[in-house]
């Protein structure tokens, strides 16, 4: 079980998105990347093509490590490290650290 998931609320520790919100779109575990929503932002320029004559700009989410981002207690509003649980029926959930809510 990843310590983050897809749909999680994050903060960012590090880079130049320091202190910024956001959602997880994806999370890539075998590279610890993820893919979180407007941080990270990146441009490419767009050739002309039949469908878009004129060109631009796009602009995307790029990769951000998972080691720069801490998970957002949806209980405690707080920014939290994760802990894990065996509960009875021999399911493992993610607990927080600082309220021991099961996120």
């Amino acid at each position: 079980m990843s310590r983050l998931l897809k749909n999680d609320t994050v903060v960012v520790l590090a880079g130049k998105d320091k202190g910024k919100k956001g959602k997880v779109l994806r999370v890539m575990p075998s590279e610890r990347k993820a893919i979180v929503e407007n941080i990270n932002m990146q441009t490419r320029h767009l050739r002309p093509t039949r469908e878009n004559p004129k060109g631009g700009k796009a602009s995307f989410e790029g990769l951000i490590n998972v080691t720069d981002l801490m998970l957002v207690c949806p209980r405690c509003q707080k920014n939290t490290r994760v802990g894990y649980m065996i509960l009875q029926d021999k399911t493992k959930r993610r607990v927080c650290k600082k309220c021991q809510e099961i996120i």
